[in-house]
């Protein structure tokens, strides 16, 4: 108990310092939204009598700043808002066209509101880009004022992006390339120790070094998700450089070949190059150089030599064949080259970040030889299905702008876009989530509504009134909304843009009146859309693509070891893998989003994420156990068909799983163990090598498909 409270402080201590940092955080970014809202405002307005420009100039900063969470530091989020700003600009002029009809308004909000699949940092642009097309595609249709549109808005986002770097920026976090470099140098530590016999990091420090790169850990602005080359290359180095350290930490608890001397210094020797090549490769991630060329080969060369000689040593008689644990432990040694090899091979193409050719195996690299439009796509067109939801969210967001559209320019609402603005704010990926947010606003709105009328029924015409109440509502909506939930950020916004457009033309109290009733439309349109389309959010999709994951990776464990049983070797084609892949991603979004939505994570008794794992595994085999593990000769029947035997068993665990967690009604019950029974007379099979690959493969699987069995929940 003693040990235990002083971890419990330190605990609530780190919670304290986070939360003072984050309402810090926010403070801040009120202030640089509000100075940059405000320099552009007031000489469009007071200075150039432009009322159009002041407009755009006002919510460019709102959009990009308040309503588009851009994460990063103030340098990261400048430079998404310049990149983003000629989207913008096309945005603007495609809404100004469109306006001429409402139809022709609504056909582009449901384009607009198709967000593209892109990273954290340009999807956090998205929600203040379609409000740049909102707030030109309203009537008025004014081709005229075009102009002045799009010199308020680059004014605008110009000033903001100002604000984010000289304006009490927020701090740079630690970038994943820095944390890629610890991990990688701590895998170096561990295998040069490994090598020398010396006892290195514990395998819990291990195992945590590589939990932080998982991407939930780290900062959004510095996860590499973006469809690019170099994010690809950099997010398959930080898998590898994640499992390499679990190799190293089961390494650890591995005893050595002991008697076999020979055997001793060959695992040395491979582990001694394992850790040069995560020295070079750390050094590389800190200088920003990639590695030489020559150097995977180097080590594919002796990989190569090591199994030969592992082949050559397990052909000797009995007497004089090394022992099972010695083979084992060659094996695992094994394991830590090729994922060294493929680590330092990753962070080569993620550093270059210009085409290659090809690098083996291409199914693991097949994007360092292609071109950038085409990766791009392929992103895009891995989620154009009902199973992505990615592509749920786009769908439902994109209907929900489009039915305000319809519906504003139908009734010929004033100021039409609130309605749109309430959709796009409020909405959430669960319709329980989605009326508890629209609750709070329509309460914060009622009480903003009766402040700004009362505001408008005193002040009057006396713009000057207006000026001066503009910068202190929008400093403390935009810094107390964030901090106190949405009923405060919907009261006083009202009361904001109440302010700002009672000095861009004659206001009456009529028009807070105007805004709860579009409001309550927005309102009114996002539940309804959040409980047709896909009221429960991702918790029935990541059964669903989890389902689909696990069924696929049947045929890939079958068709792996009949590669490995070919005769003649090699002759066998290898099963693809696409299949799995584009399942893991689904998979992956489904449970990433599962993890953001409210409710206890923590209260579903299935490991999802050991789905993932054991999908990653299967890949992983079927590309290393073929490339290494051919044998040069047949091998006995009676190994083949205890190798045929449970890859066909395994096969039907996971359709039995999969099964489970399709369907949502079934009863609980207890789940049966996965069958799998070690090979029999394993010293009597010839070459042993590529059976103890093969039996430990195996063998895991079997071990992780039993832990996702045990904790797949009843339907729900």
């Amino acid at each position: 108990m003693s040990r235990a409270r002083p971890a419990e402080a330190d605990s609530r201590r780190h919670r304290a310092v986070t939360r003072k940092a984050d309402r810090t955080a926010i403070v801040h970014r009120a202030v640089r939204v509000t100075t940059a809202s405000c320099a552009g405002f007031y000489p469009f307005v007071y200075g150039a009598d432009q009322p159009v420009p002041a407009l755009y100039a006002l919510f460019g900063p709102v959009a990009l700043g308040m309503l588009s969470p851009i994460p990063g530091s103030g340098r990261q989020r400048a430079a998404v808002m310049l990149r983003a700003l000629p989207v913008g600009l096309v945005l603007v002029t495609l809404g100004t066209v469109l306006a001429v009809d409402t139809w022709a308004a609504v056909l582009g909000m449901l384009v607009v509101g198709f967000a593209a699949v892109a990273g954290p940092r340009p999807a956090g642009a998205a929600p203040g880009l379609q409000l740049f097309y909102i707030l030109a595609c309203f009537p008025p249709y004014a081709p005229d004022t075009l102009g002045s549109r799009l010199a308020g808005l680059t004014l605008g986002v110009l000033l903001l992006a100002a604000c984010e770097v000289f304006l009490l920026p927020a701090a740079p976090a630690v970038s994943y390339r820095e944390s890629l470099t610890e991990a990688v140098a701590t895998a170096g530590r561990a295998a040069a120790a490994a090598a020398a016999g010396e006892s290195g990091d514990s395998a819990d420090r291990l195992r945590a070094t590589g939990r932080r790169l998982r991407l939930s850990r780290l900062p959004p602005a510095e996860r590499p998700a973006g469809a690019g080359r170099s994010a690809r290359a950099l997010a398959q180095a930080g898998s590898a450089a994640r499992r390499l350290l679990d190799q190293l930490a089961q390494l650890g608890a591995t005893p050595s070949a002991g008697r076999d001397a020979e055997a001793d210094a060959a695992s040395a020797d491979m582990l001694a190059r394992v850790a040069a090549h995560c020295s070079s490769t750390a050094e590389a991630l800190r200088t920003g150089r990639p590695p030489p060329r020559s150097a995977a080969p180097a080590l594919d060369t002796a990989i190569q030599r090591f199994q030969a000689l592992r082949v050559a040593r397990a052909a000797r008689p009995p007497g004089t064949a090394p022992p099972v644990p010695a083979l084992r432990r060659q094996a695992e040694v094994l394991g830590t080259a090729e994922s060294a090899r493929i680590l330092q091979t990753a962070v080569r193409v993620g550093l270059d970040g210009r085409r290659t050719a090809p690098i083996q195996p291409h199914a693991l690299f097949w994007y360092a030889d292609a071109r950038t439009p085409y990766l791009w796509w392929r992103r895009l067109a891995g989620h154009m299905t009902l199973r992505s939801v990615l592509f749920q969210n786009a769908i439902r967001t994109a209907l929900g702008l489009g039915a305000a559209r319809l519906i504003a320019g139908s009734l010929d609402l004033s100021h039409g876009f609130w309605v749109l603005l309430a959709v796009l704010t409020l909405g959430r990926t669960t319709a329980g989530a989605t009326w508890t947010a629209v609750r709070s606003a329509l309460i914060g709105t009622l009480v903003g509504a009766v402040a700004a009328g009362t505001l408008l029924l005193v002040v009057g015409r006396h713009t000057d009134a207006y000026a001066a109440v503009l910068a202190p509502a929008m400093l403390a909506a935009f810094a107390l909304g964030p901090l106190f939930g949405i009923a405060w950020a919907q009261a006083l916004f009202t009361l904001v843009v109440s302010a700002a457009f009672a000095q861009i033309a004659p206001a009456s109290w009529q028009l807070a009146e105007e805004r709860i009733l579009d409001v309550v439309t927005g309102s009114a349109i996002g539940l309804l859309c959040g409980l047709l389309a896909w009221p429960a959010g991702a918790r029935r999709e990541v059964r669903r693509t989890v389902s689909d994951l696990l069924q696929s990776c049947g045929p890939l464990i079958t068709g792996t070891v009949r590669v490995q049983l070919a005769t003649p070797p090699g002759t066998a084609p290898a099963p693809p893998t696409f299949p799995v892949v584009h399942r893991l991603r689904l998979a992956e979004a489904a449970y990433f989003q599962l993890r953001s939505e409210p409710g206890d994570a923590s209260a579903d008794p299935m490991d999802w994420h050991a789905a993932l794992i054991t999908a990653n595994h299967v890949l992983l085999g079927a590309h290393w156990l073929p490339r290494f593990d051919l044998p040069p000769t047949g091998i006995p029947p009676d190994a083949a068909a205890w190798a045929r035997t449970t890859a066909e068993q395994l096969a039907r665990a996971t359709d039995r799983i999969a099964a489970l967690c399709a369907d949502e009604n079934r009863e609980p019950g207890p789940p049966a163990p996965v069958a799998y029974h070690p090979p029999p007379g394993v010293r009597a099979f010839a070459p042993l090598p590529m059976l103890i690959d093969l039996e430990q493969w195996l063998s895991s699987l079997a071990a992780q498909l039993t832990h996702i069995e045990s904790s797949v929940p009843p339907g729900k």
